[in-house]
């Protein structure tokens, strides 16, 4: 148990270093390309340890709530749609894509419903396995993954915030919550613009984990 919380501690920490000064002291030392080849190679080695000490961690109970089993029956497909449509579909906060904060129209698809879709995708699988799974390690280790993504998302708009009118303008049409800002009347839901492509892809996705799960994970889904 040690192991796990000290690797998902050394996971969080290694993700928040963008947002200090010390990413920029790294690259004035390193480069742009080397900073960025360390970066990536130090998230997966803590990833890897994660999950390494998290199959090693000893079983103590929380709560034993046989209906939070079927949780991430009901709350995965909506996760991994919100991750397709946020790895599948261009984004003003990603790295990159800035330039797509001039467009006359910068929010569109399921940046509508929130500006950070990958990050809800990953709030919302954290949070279903955390309640399905009830002990200390799933708590450790999932809630690294949601501390992660809730304080991403913040995160992000804070520094996105530095880039002026550009970023005013799309922040007052979106929102970091879900749904916000069409409840706010701020936009609109618009089925037709998050595309057939990306649901399905979320829903192929949950149906392949699905069977999977067992063979990948060592437990049963349902």
């Amino acid at each position: 148990m040690g192991q796990l919380v000290l690797a998902t501690l050394v996971f969080l920490a290694t993700h928040f270093v963008p947002a200090t000064p010390l990413r920029a002291a790294l690259v004035r030392a390193i480069g742009e390309r080397a900073y960025l080849a360390v970066y990536s190679i130090v998230a997966l080695a803590g990833i890897i340890w994660m999950v390494w000490a998290y199959n090693r961690a000893p079983l103590q109970p929380l709560w034993q709530v046989s209906a939070f089993r079927l949780v991430p029956l009901v709350v995965m497909p909506f996760s991994l749609i919100l991750i397709a449509a946020g790895l599948m579909g261009r984004n003003p906060t990603a790295v990159g894509q800035g330039s797509a904060l001039k467009a006359s129209e910068p929010a569109r698809g399921m940046i509508r419903v929130t500006r950070h879709p990958f990050m809800w995708g990953v709030i919302l699988w954290a949070l279903a396995h955390i309640l399905a799974r009830g002990d200390v390690a799933s708590l450790v280790f999932f809630g690294g993954f949601f501390v992660l993504a809730a304080l991403g998302g913040a995160l992000i708009d804070g520094r996105k915030a530095a880039l002026g009118e550009d970023w005013k303008r799309f922040a007052d049409v979106t929102s970091n919550v879900p749904f916000a800002a069409i409840a706010g009347g701020r936009n609109r839901f618009d089925l037709g613009e998050i595309g057939w492509k990306r649901i399905g892809a979320g829903l192929a996705l949950y149906v392949i984990l699905l069977a999977a799960h067992p063979y990948l994970f060592g437990a049963r889904p349902y």
